[in-house]
């Protein structure tokens, strides 16, 4: 064998010599390179984000991603999903983990960015990264371990950062302590003495004149505003006035029973004010009496007059028109909300932080009865079922229904999986009631004879945990407008529960969305920031 090797290897050297050696060239051909600058990972995650009806691919893959069958979430006809269309875009139907996608969601309210969760993105921050490092505290020193007091006295891992008040005496200084004192004297000598500050009411008009030259006042209902037309709410556009109608921030915001021409506003400065919300949309009056921060106001079904309850311990009926104190209440706990029978003038029900719901008279200025089972200050109070009963809310996550005059609960709602619940309103046919719960939703109950859950029907989408935002109903109860904590204002089809618009309004939270009664299109709002915008 060796030597046969031997001859081939001679013989094909000694053929080389005499005649050359041939040399053949082969050409490798590469029908499918790689791309360059594409990693290998980089290629994989672009080989698994093609969309449903992609027609073009800027890179090449594999025969076996190319011939896979369609993927995906498939919709009510059996066709693949597309994006779709909602209130503040388009979304396209995505199944994400519900406790990763809310840990997301908190993490990039509370810091602007978050990472981004896609297939093979790790690494990548979505949104704003700030440099906190210029905003890092500064650790204190930790002393020397000889030194048992005084400035350089040891305190090791527990020195804290600079700037910490822990272990600091903390409240008002001498001066502060000393001016409360001689303010609390005073009270308590005007007190003594019949007199009080709280009885100072005052008001004042802003107009050039009371009256026309009719001798018509601002409570003239316009003729254009005296007949019901049927027109379907449609979600505002615009806005049509911003009053910076409050130094601090407003809390509640009502239009005029029935013609809504004019808007009622109250405020953490203590006042109420007066706007035209038809033609001129000017201040038209303030309204002073209350040394403290207004809570609610509630009008009388007519409109002459409206009931304002302040933190101050007072409940006040004033007149509309002159901008008079008629009667004041001081039930002995702090009025948290005050509503007005639809039907019964004099009967005022006044929901007290003590736990207390008191019917006043104003005729007699006394209070006629107590309505006492809650375990929690009051939030909100609404009569439902032709105004025979009404509905209380408190912080203890519960809701009583009462008859009207009678003190004892006919029924109370309550669920370990419920929430509080510090704002209701009743739909303009009677029939339902809503309340803006503190999970980030507003529930529906049914107000006939019993109240209620509707665990189908629920309206989602806005951010609410922690605030008492007001929602309201468009005239006609088609659509439901809320305010939430980040200053938007939210619109629901009612009948859907799809949201059919929303935009920024305000700087702060949004704590109270009106409906205009007659008009279908336009929406009172107020803040925390301090202005009323009217919006059509």
């Amino acid at each position: 064998m060796e030597a046969l090797q031997q001859y081939g290897s001679e013989s094909s050297d000694s053929e080389g010599e005499r005649y050359g050696t041939r040399v053949v060239r082969q050409y490798k051909v590469d029908t499918a390179p790689e791309t360059l600058g594409i990693s290998s990972d980089q290629q994989l995650h672009q080989t698994l984000l093609l969309a449903t009806g992609q027609k073009e691919i800027k890179h090449n893959i594999g025969y076996e991603l190319l011939t896979r069958p369609t993927a995906g979430p498939l919709d009510s006809t059996g066709e693949f999903a597309r994006m779709q269309r909602i209130g503040s875009g388009t979304a396209e139907k995505q199944v994400v983990d519900e406790q990763m996608f809310r840990q997301q969601e908190r993490q990039f309210r509370q810091n602007g960015c978050v990472a981004d969760p896609s297939i093979g993105a790790e690494g990548r921050i979505v949104g704003k990264v700030e440099d906190k490092s210029s905003g890092k505290r500064k650790r204190k020193s930790k002393g020397k371990s000889g030194v048992l007091s005084g400035d350089d006295a040891y305190q090791g891992p527990w020195a804290g950062f600079e700037g910490d008040t822990i272990g600091e005496l903390a409240g008002p200084t001498a001066e502060e302590r000393e001016a409360y004192e001689q303010a609390t004297t005073a009270s308590d000598t005007a007190l003594a003495s019949g007199k009080s500050s709280l009885d100072a009411e005052s008001t004042t008009f802003h107009g050039a004149s009371e009256r026309d030259y009719q001798s018509r006042t601002y409570m003239h209902v316009p003729a254009e505003l005296r007949h019901d037309y049927e027109r379907r709410s449609v979600v505002p556009q615009r806005l049509l006035k911003e009053w910076q109608a409050h130094k601090g921030g407003v809390s509640a915001v009502r239009f005029l029973p029935r013609s809504g021409h004019l808007l009622l506003s109250s405020g953490m400065d203590g006042l109420v004010k007066l706007f035209d919300a038809h033609s001129s949309l000017k201040l038209l009056r303030t309204f002073r009496g209350h040394s403290k921060a207004v809570r609610d106001i509630s009008f009388t079904p007519d409109g002459l007059s409206f009931v304002s309850s302040s933190y101050d311990g007072a409940a006040k009926l004033w007149d509309t028109e002159t901008g008079q104190c008629r009667q004041r209440l001081r039930p002995g706990g702090v009025p948290q909300v005050a509503r007005v029978h639809p039907e019964d003038p004099n009967l005022i029900l006044v929901g007290l932080g003590d736990r207390r719901v008191v019917q006043w008279d104003p005729r007699s200025d006394e209070v006629v009865l107590e309505y006492k089972q809650h375990l929690g200050p009051i939030n909100s109070l609404v009569f439902t079922d032709n105004n025979r009963r009404f509905v209380s809310s408190s912080d203890d996550k519960s809701l009583r229904v009462w008859e009207v005059g009678i003190p004892i609960a006919v029924q109370l709602v309550a669920d370990p999986s419920m929430h509080s619940v510090p704002a209701l309103a009743l739909h303009p046919h009677g029939r339902w009631l809503v309340g803006q719960s503190m999970d980030n939703r507003i529930a529906v109950y049914s107000a006939g004879e019993k109240l209620r859950p509707h665990r189908r029907k629920e309206f989602k989408g806005h951010l609410t945990a922690g605030f008492a935002c007001q929602p309201g109903f468009a005239p006609d109860g088609k659509m439901l407008v809320s305010g939430d904590a980040e200053g938007k204002v939210w619109c629901w089809d009612w009948q859907t529960t799809r949201i059919e618009g929303s935009w920024k309004a305000h700087s702060k939270v949004t704590i109270c969305a009106e409906w205009h009664p007659h008009e279908p299109g336009r929406v009172a709002t107020c803040s925390w920031d301090g202005s009323v915008k009217y919006w059509g």
